[in-house]
């Protein structure tokens, strides 16, 4: 199995051990020890969750800087549909894409299009019966490892289709090439994101050898660029118009995929804990009558990701603005069509489960381990308070048996150690004052 390569991280120096990212983490990726947290790199998805919930801004989502666009002789900016949600009104889809080339970016290609393609792919997929239902879709990639830590019997669920990230960069370096005459190694394609998972992704993909993206910029870097840009007196044009459909931009809301999909029965969700309980019910055998789930980890979708400048309400009453302005057009181009029927639409690998809560090798061990975990269960008191350093009693009994943790980490187990020692204490005082010679019989 190949590295994993996270893009969040920590910054030890900042973190003060508090225990704010530990509750907060959907897959207990988290520990606090000897005052610091502690990532546990084969549980993280990259959700950003921790990055949201630290006061100390101790977790960082790292990115690619725009220094990193001179690795290539040509660029491609494919920017998400989120991306233009963040900006003031009149300001249309046409005057962003002319921006990102006045900043140094040779072509644009919408990753909204690429939505579109992939609405096309799992309509046909869904319309072929050759699909697990309820179908989960496999555009947020904190998703598809959440599915693949947490819920690994749902992967037979998940769709084959790529996200629209990978699409559109596919498309966008094939059509440059061919205008331009460029060889594709020459040529960059740099996925402007809303969030850590997505840099995640083109680091460490799923589904596929290697990411069609060559770096990530997120939209807080790119939206102050654009943003001096557009308020430029004198703007240079291209005369750039957006090529997708609404129902492509509609992707950055939650909510959008699931509306492009009329004619199927679907439910979005959004929010990490939301898609859990989710999945829960899933695995537990219910929406079996149900064609599609749409499930994107932030609160809100895209627009609510935590590398977004814009406040995700006023970002969906923006985005909103955007797709009136749009002209309504209801078909796809014929080239749009079939790559969403050619297998370049799809993914090339099975997406395999990743084992973490594998206790041995041996099962008669494990199942020795997995009965200590249950007696400090026992032990434990229960309340799931994290002081420990642990997420909650059941994990810390977890930690303890895989030899992470003490049981003498759970401040209430402490707490009793140290009253008892405090009596034996006074017992044993009680016992030497006995002993002592009185005042004659030291005479």
């Amino acid at each position: 199995m190949r590295e994993y390569q996270h893009s969040v991280r920590l910054d030890k120096d900042k973190c003060k051990g508090c225990t704010n990212c530990i509750k907060g983490c959907p897959t207990q990726a988290i520990r606090v020890r000897g005052g610091k947290a502690n990532i546990i790199a084969e549980r993280c998805i990259d959700c950003g969750e921790c990055v949201r919930v630290c006061p100390h801004h101790a977790k960082i989502a790292v990115t690619d800087g725009f220094e990193s666009l001179e690795r290539f002789r040509y660029r491609i900016a494919i920017p998400a549909p989120s991306f233009y949600a963040q900006f003031r009104k009149n300001t249309s889809i046409g005057m962003i894409l002319d921006a990102l080339i006045n900043i140094g970016f040779d072509d644009v290609f919408e990753v909204a299009r690429g939505a579109d393609i992939v609405t096309e792919a799992t309509r046909q997929l869904l319309a072929s019966g050759n699909c697990k239902k309820p179908l989960i879709s496999s555009a947020c990639p904190a998703v598809v490892r959440l599915i693949r830590v947490r819920f690994p019997s749902l992967l037979q669920h998940l769709s084959c289709i790529d996200s629209p990230m990978e699409v559109a960069a596919d498309i966008a370096r094939e059509a440059f090439c061919k205008k331009r005459g460029a060889d594709g190694k020459d040529v960059g394609v740099f996925f402007i994101t809303p969030c850590a998972a997505k840099m995640t992704s083109v680091l460490s993909p799923l589904g596929r050898v290697k990411s069609n993206v060559d770096g990530t910029i997120s939209i807080v870097d790119a939206f102050a660029r654009i943003n001096a840009e557009i308020a430029r007196p004198k703007m240079r044009r291209h005369g750039k118009a957006s090529g997708s459909l609404s129902s492509g931009v509609g992707w950055a809301a939650a909510g959008g995929e699931e509306q492009a999909l009329s004619g199927y029965s679907h439910l979005s969700v959004d929010g990490i804990h939301n898609i859990i309980r989710l999945f829960e019910e899933v695995e537990n055998g219910r929406f079996a009558d149900l064609d599609f789930i749409e499930a994107l980890s932030c609160t809100g979708g895209c627009l609510g990701g935590p590398l977004t400048f814009e406040n995700a309400y006023v970002a969906r009453m923006r985005l909103s603005k955007v797709i009136e302005d749009m002209p309504q057009k209801t078909e796809m181009p014929t080239e749009a069509v079939e790559h969403a029927h050619s297998a370049r639409a799809r993914l090339s690998q099975e997406i395999e489960p990743l084992r973490v809560e594998h206790l041995d090798d041996d099962m008669e061990t494990a199942i020795a381990k997995l009965g200590r975990i249950n007696e400090l269960c026992e032990l434990l008191p229960g309340l799931d308070c994290g002081s420990c350093g642990s997420p909650d009693c059941r994990t810390l009994a977890e930690d303890i048996v895989r030899g992470d943790a003490v049981e003498l980490d759970c401040i209430f187990l402490l707490k009793d150690r140290v009253r008892y020692l405090a009596q034996e204490m006074v017992k044993l005082a009680t016992v030497d004052s006995a002993f002592e010679p009185n005042d004659e019989e030291r005479g």
